[in-house]
């Protein structure tokens, strides 16, 4: 089954939950499509689990579509959405809309995913929505916004910065946004985001309230130098990968790789 944006609807009208993890090249969009994800995210963390950044500020457009046509190519039933890197929609909404253009031209991605929730992104979801353009939107931590958080701490645990993000929610999806991501807010907070909206919420350290919940797929396989504490590591591949590979060359040194 192929997934569309209207079944991720359709999904939380029957509390059905909804399957997102991220993907960088054309192997991670095989392995998550043949998962059975109805989501692979090409998220901008591409840039420290595939490029080596320190963070995601870095990636450049060229990046994103690069990366993403990778992904659309391995996979074939999940919806593949792409992040907009930083400052590609930002600045103004003619810029946003070239960016997503070439998201969907370039990659054939189904959708865009784009940061925040202040009046001047909510204005340029909705001209995106109005293009024609799907849009998932992301509150609570934001990344690209790493440098004004002062790192990677949990957002929403004040009441104002509670009331805030609840408000950026509900702004999004009046402007538009079929889906939204809830990252590292508290689970009560989430809880009742997700209860007002009528578009799916989508969880990464948000707790179980969601309607969905994605996580990096790097974590998941334990490819990662480091998780986050609310990513659940389901397999040690980057050690093993290691063995193999130190296998490999001890055969090659001891001149018994063809025994």
């Amino acid at each position: 089954m192929v997934v569309s944006i209207r079944q991720l609807a359709q999904w939380k009208k029957e509390q059905r939950a909804i399957a997102v993890l991220t993907a960088w090249d054309y192997i991670s969009g095989r392995i998550v499509d043949q998962a059975g994800a109805d989501i692979a995210l090409v998220g901008d963390s591409l840039a420290m689990v595939a490029l080596g950044y320190e963070n995601t500020l870095a990636l450049t457009l060229d990046d994103m579509v690069h990366h993403a046509r990778a992904v659309r190519r391995g996979v074939q039933q999940a919806l593949v959405i792409a992040d907009l890197p930083f400052l590609s929609y930002q600045i103004n909404s003619e810029d946003a809309m070239r960016a997503a253009g070439r998201m969907l031209k370039e990659a054939d991605v189904q959708g865009v995913k784009l940061e925040g929730g202040y009046p001047a992104i909510t204005t340029t979801v909705q001209r995106l929505v109005q293009a024609g353009i799907p849009v998932m939107g992301h509150v609570g931590l934001t990344p690209q916004s790493i440098n004004q958080f002062g790192g990677f701490r949990q957002q929403g645990k004040s009441p104002d910065e509670a009331n805030r993000i609840l408000s950026e929610a509900k702004a999004l999806q009046e402007a538009g946004a079929f889906s939204l991501v809830l990252e590292h807010i508290p689970t009560e907070l989430a809880r009742k985001i997700t209860q007002l909206l009528t578009i799916p919420t989508i969880g990464i350290g948000a707790g179980p309230g969601c309607d969905g919940q994605v996580l990096v797929l790097a974590d998941v396989l334990g490819l990662s130098d480091w998780q986050p504490p609310f990513a659940k590591v389901y397999a040690q591949l980057q050690q093993q990968g290691i063995e193999a590979a130190r296998q490999f060359c001890q055969d090659v040194y001891a001149g018994s790789l063809h025994d």
